[in-house]
């Protein structure tokens, strides 16, 4: 163990010049053409335009916790579709398929990056009121 402690002691100094020598810059020439990068308008996440009423039975809407909340994940295309639909946090599998049964109807503006469209994935929280 100390032989090896004790190799690695040498080796460490032997890396400092070659550090110093990597952070100097390349070039200092002033005349040196400057590369210039598209400033990016960042993503504009996609809006509800048109959603869905979730329909549970009285009987279950009497079970269910009050403001109980599903949560799914899923990607919303480029057509403003939801697409992938999983359920994150389950209340039970019947009230579960009903909220992806109406979020599979809602339409979205979609997102975008830079102006073009783009998918994007995004958790989206249902609460079921009573």
């Amino acid at each position: 163990m100390r032989q090896i402690l004790a190799a690695s002691l040498l080796l460490v100094p032997s890396l400092f010049p070659a550090a110093a020598v990597a952070s100097k810059p390349m070039n200092d020439d002033a005349s040196a053409p400057t590369i210039t990068r598209p400033l990016s308008t960042g993503v504009i996440s996609p809006r509800i335009l048109h959603s869905a009423n979730i329909l549970v039975s009285p009987d279950q809407a009497a079970t269910l916790p009050q403001d109980a909340t599903v949560v799914l994940k899923l990607n919303i295309d480029e057509q403003g579709k939801p697409q992938g639909i999983q359920v994150v946090r389950s209340i039970n599998r019947i009230v579960d398929a009903r909220v992806i049964d109406a979020v599979n109807q809602f339409r979205w503006s979609p997102a975008t990056l830079n102006k073009q469209v783009i998918p994007i994935d995004m958790t989206l929280n249902v609460v079921v009121q009573h």
